[in-house]
């Protein structure tokens, strides 16, 4: 039996969400199993991110360990090449899960109406570096289905449920503890997922990579990955986004030497007619492992998404198409730093100057601004390959402070 579909009807019926937590709740009086660990990513809907990375090394490293992974069942696809133990979200095998499991390895929040069993650690890796303002210190909510208040109310009932909470760097811990009201332990040990862009970053993967891809070979790499606007939405969870970049010019003036992989961000839900493009443009949001299209690309633009704090790693040139900045800062979200005297990269607010920008970029005239050095040093320094081992030691290592 599918408990999704019962979820869903919980609007209709706080009956229907009571018994679900009670059923919860008795499933969860079982004693958690010491070495169960449930692994999500982006609400089931990615074998990807800090989760994957900190799965995969468990998985090496600790074999005693059994470990699980929640799927959205829509997107079980995947997942199926990956050789997984897993349970469909919701399902009843899901809350068995969920219940009795030592671990939650999470990089978004769950559903409120889920209990955290009295002996479960509830490992909350996040997604991102913060640029845009977060949980409670959002001034004015402008998402579907909510309002400032309940959303606040609602990303502190949920953070009070996390034991842990993983941090990139000392500026995101800061804002982390104090957007997310958290007061547990911050693993502030740079991004698990993070260790990929050092312990790859060679010619042999790149090529594996682009070929697995089926990328056209001799040709160099553009990725657009913008992030969503608050305010343009088609309903709850599922965004709009219109696409700026001029693809048109793009391919007249760099087809020969370039080609472009689209990826937006996992709420926007537009499908791209792109058929006049084809071989040029590549839509890749739905590809698990955005690390890999990192790796393989030679210029990123974005423009106020929390990807340039990874690519940053690479020290690769990044373009931030921010043609409107003003609205975003003063009317969405709002920043947590200047990023016109911040970024690494120039801000650009049309496509001329974008082209002009990776004219340069093709002709080798470019290079890192002085303030790449700066953002570096600040946001990337504690990342070396390494983050996944110093997070899971914490966490397994020390499991006798757990019992």
């Amino acid at each position: 039996m599918n408990i999704n579909k019962i979820i869903k009807k919980t609007k209709k019926s706080k009956y229907i969400q009571y018994c679900l937590k009670l059923l919860f709740y008795i499933v969860g009086k079982i004693p958690s199993r010491k070495n169960t660990i449930i692994f999500e990513s982006f609400f089931g809907k990615q074998y990807s991110d800090n989760p994957k990375a900190i799965y995969e090394y468990i998985k090496k490293e600790y074999p005693d360990y059994k470990l699980y992974w929640s799927i959205d069942r829509n997107y079980y696809s995947n997942f199926k090449h990956q050789n997984l133990n897993y349970a469909f979200r919701f399902s009843f095998k899901w809350i068995f899960l969920m219940a009795t499991s030592r671990y939650w390895v999470v990089n978004c929040r769950l559903p409120l109406w889920i209990p955290k069993p009295r002996d479960t650690i509830y490992i909350q890796t996040w997604h991102g570096t913060p640029l845009k303002k977060l949980g409670i210190d959002i001034e004015e909510v402008r998402m579907p289905g909510t309002d400032t208040v309940t959303y606040k109310k609602n990303f502190l009932y949920e953070s009070n449920k996390w034991d842990y909470l993983i941090s990139a760097n000392s500026y995101s811990t800061e804002i982390f503890k104090r957007s997310f009201g958290f007061d547990n332990t911050v693993l502030e040990s740079g991004y698990p997922r993070n260790d990929f862009l050092y312990t790859h970053n060679n010619k042999q993967n790149i090529e594996e990579i682009k070929s697995k891809l089926n990328l056209p070979k001799g040709k160099k790499v553009i990725l657009y990955a913008p992030t969503w606007r608050d305010n343009d939405y088609y309903g709850k969870g599922k965004y709009k986004f219109s696409l700026k970049l001029d693809l048109n010019t793009l391919k007249k003036e760099l087809g020969d030497e370039y080609i472009v992989l689209l990826r937006m961000h996992y709420l926007v839900a537009e499908n791209f007619e792109l058929n006049e493009f084809k071989g040029f443009v590549y839509e890749l949001s739905t590809y698990n492992d955005i690390n890999e299209l990192y790796l393989i690309s030679d210029v990123l633009i974005t423009d106020y998404s929390s990807v340039f704090f990874d690519y940053a790693n690479l020290q690769r040139p990044i373009l931030f198409f921010t043609y409107d900045i003003e609205e975003y800062r003063e009317e969405l979200r709002g920043f947590y730093f200047d990023l016109e005297k911040q970024a690494p990269g120039p801000l650009l607010e049309n496509n001329e100057q974008i082209r002009k920008y990776l004219k340069r970029i093709s002709e080798g005239s470019y290079q890192l601004p002085s303030s790449f050095k700066v953002f570096y040093n600040k946001y990337c320094y504690l990342e070396d390959g390494g983050a996944t081992k110093r997070v899971v030691t914490n966490l397994l290592d020390q499991k006798d402070n757990h019992s």
